[in-house]
């Protein structure tokens, strides 16, 4: 849990990364898959960065057995 005020939409895709990474070290290798693809998925960035560029929220969801975890960024006064 937590929250993050970025100044820009590459910050914003900069600390879903960093979320994402910590995240999935936490995972087990099955569970982590997901995510390991997401840091590594260049054309998805693009695609976030876009959206969040554009004011549309981007979310991200990993998850485990028994934990879902949903990452946010949007743009501030935004409903997300």
């Amino acid at each position: 849990m937590g929250s993050h005020d970025a100044t820009s939409p590459r910050l914003a895709l900069r600390w879903l990364r960093e979320r994402t990474q910590h995240i999935t070290d936490q995972l087990d290798a099955a569970y982590a898959r997901p995510g390991l693809h997401w840091l590594t998925d260049e054309a998805e960035h693009e695609r976030a960065l876009a959206y969040l560029t554009g004011g549309t929220g981007y979310q991200l969801t990993l998850y485990d057995e028994s934990t879902h975890y949903v990452l946010l960024a949007y743009r501030a006064g935004a409903t997300p």
